[in-house]
């Protein structure tokens, strides 16, 4: 039992922790990037909360945060695994 846990737990924490990054680096790609000028001056005008880049970048940090919570529930798992080993 204790190889099943330890074994789930690396491979959630391996997953959890890649798809964290790659949503991470997805959500940051358009904040860095200026990107068309007539629509940046546009989307300057609106509130901060109603910006098509602002919400999609606080989605994908939600996302990746989740991802986090998968990573960590992962490393749980590990510990639990290697408690019962002992």
């Amino acid at each position: 039992m204790s190889v099943l846990l330890t074994a789930c737990g690396v491979v959630a924490a391996t997953i959890g922790a890649w798809r964290s990054y790659v949503v991470a680096r997805q959500a940051i790609g358009p904040i860095v990037h200026e990107g068309d000028p007539t629509r940046t001056a546009l989307e300057a005008a609106r509130p901060v909360l109603t910006r098509p880049r602002v919400r999609l970048f606080l989605r994908r940090v939600v996302v990746s945060v989740a991802w986090l919570v998968v990573a960590g529930y992962g490393l749980y798992l590990v510990v639990a695994g290697l408690e019962l080993r002992a």
